[in-house]
């Protein structure tokens, strides 16, 4: 696993804590970001590019969402040989959130019910947030 040091989509936690106070003005993620002066998505992945090829690693199963890291990825010469897609369900909280990621920056999100990885389907720990039917661990 790498770990890349590109908070809030590589504008930093402060602007991040910025464009959080624009969403709760009415904004949506992107809007926010932009009039904030940024892309909708401020991140490179080069550094990680240099970092698996530094550890000789060409091709990478990628667990994500996001088109633009696995375009960024093969521009930098890695291999991407599978898309794990990231599956959470949405809900109250999230739900407006998610569908502007997959309508504005291409995120690749299914909202129709697909079937979770068990390592996928931790229980919510949201206050108030009921878990979703198929987060109900049955013994």
């Amino acid at each position: 696993m790498l770990y890349m040091r590109q908070e809030g989509r590589g504008i930093g936690l402060i602007n991040k804590i910025r464009a959080y106070s624009l969403q709760d003005d009415g904004l949506d993620t992107v809007q926010a970001n932009l009039a904030l002066g940024f892309r909708d998505d401020e991140r490179d992945y080069a550094v990680a590019a240099h970092m698996l090829m530094s550890l000789k690693v060409r091709s990478v199963r990628l667990i994500t969402n996001n088109p633009k890291k696995i375009s960024q990825l093969t521009d930098y010469g890695i291999t991407v040989s599978d898309r794990i897609p990231h599956i959470m369900a949405s809900n109250a909280h999230n739900r407006f959130y998610l569908e502007t990621k997959a309508a504005k920056s291409g995120h690749l999100l299914d909202f129709t019910g697909r079937q979770h990885l068990e390592e996928q389907s931790d229980l919510p720990i949201v206050e108030d947030m009921t878990p979703a039917p198929w987060q109900v661990r049955r013994e």
